[in-house]
């Protein structure tokens, strides 16, 4: 068993540090979703948040653990398709620390206008989010930046405080579903289980498109993939953290693929059941639930809205029934 990355103390004082500034989301059982699906169905809705996704959980605790600890750099840079870009300046501002994104050229236009609203200095460079990566690492050594990481045990605490709100809510789920795209959600929300000692099976969910951590996962080693061409950005990954994967290996379930059609008909779904929004990434997780409803007659399941920030463009194409194309 992968050793945990943090504590039950250090996750409740998470929650402290997540709790100064956000308020716990909500999780709804909703009736029509229970009739789609044929179960009890319990959405975690991590849209409510003030980036509009969970990952804002992990920059404020991964600052606070930065800043607390005496460091204070002259400035962050990290890389992104979205909402981690979103999460750490966000966070950082509290600090009046400068933040550097690189994105993939082509990358969400309104992901990409948010970040700079929340007061990010916005880098294009590559073809996908691994080779802004590269190029994020590069720059943080020429120019004397703290390298802000994907993965990080300080970034998985604060984000499964998600998973400790939402566990606490329900303890009695017998299967949660959440997206995999660098693997922190995934890995929150097991640690999580893990620690308050429960028995709630987990199911990781990528793309068709992107299986790099589905083939890792079944190879029991990290396997890297040539493309990520999904427009569902938040599980666009080509190179998992071998980090994240040994936790994925020890404590999920499966790891299950979606093809871009279902996450398309999974977002129709979740707006007429709930009215709310969700992104590709976010409607990934009920897009295998209902792949995989068979299994779920008549029990108790839940799966994580990760969340809702998806370009007004791509949103209307797929309410008129079309599934956006990724060149």
């Amino acid at each position: 068993m992968a050793k945990p990355l943090f504590t039950l103390a250090e996750l409740e004082h998470a929650r402290v540090v997540v709790g100064r500034t956000m308020s716990s989301t909500p999780q709804y059982a909703w009736p029509l979703s229970r009739e789609r699906v044929g179960a009890e169905v319990w959405l975690k809705h991590e849209n409510h948040t003030p980036i509009g996704a969970f990952k804002v959980r992990g920059g404020l605790n991964y600052l606070d653990a930065l800043c607390s600890g005496g460091k204070h750099p002259n400035g962050l840079i990290t890389a992104t398709r979205g909402n981690h870009g979103q999460s750490i300046p966000f966070a950082a501002s509290r600090y009046g620390l400068d933040v550097t994104v690189l994105v993939p050229v082509g990358n969400s236009v309104e992901k990409n206008k948010a970040m700079q609203a929340w007061g990010a200095k916005l880098i294009e460079h590559g073809e996908d989010f691994d080779e802004a990566k590269l190029e994020a690492a590069r720059l943080a050594e020429l120019d004397g930046l703290e390298f802000v990481p994907a993965f990080h045990p300080m970034l998985v605490c604060g984000v499964a405080t998600y998973a400790h709100e939402f566990l606490n809510a329900c303890d009695d789920l017998e299967t949660i579903y959440v997206p995999i795209g660098m693997g922190s959600g995934i890995c929150g929300l097991i640690t999580t289980r893990d620690l308050l000692g429960l028995k709630t099976e987990i199911v990781g969910v990528v793309s068709t498109h992107a299986p790099a951590y589905a083939l890792s996962f079944e190879c029991g080693q990290v396997v890297e993939t040539d493309t990520a061409k999904t427009f569902a950005d938040g599980v666009a990954c080509r190179v998992p953290s071998p980090d994240a994967l040994e936790i994925i290996l020890s404590g999920a379930a499966r790891v299950v693929r979606v093809s871009d059609d279902e996450v398309a008909g999974a977002m129709r779904a979740i707006y007429a059941d709930t009215h709310n929004i969700a992104e590709g990434a976010g409607a990934a997780a009920f897009a295998a639930l209902l792949k995989e409803k068979e299994r779920h007659q008549g029990r108790k399941v839940g799966a994580v809205l990760t969340g809702g920030n998806i370009d007004t463009t791509l949103f209307a194409q797929v309410l008129r029934g079309e599934t956006p194309l990724v060149s």
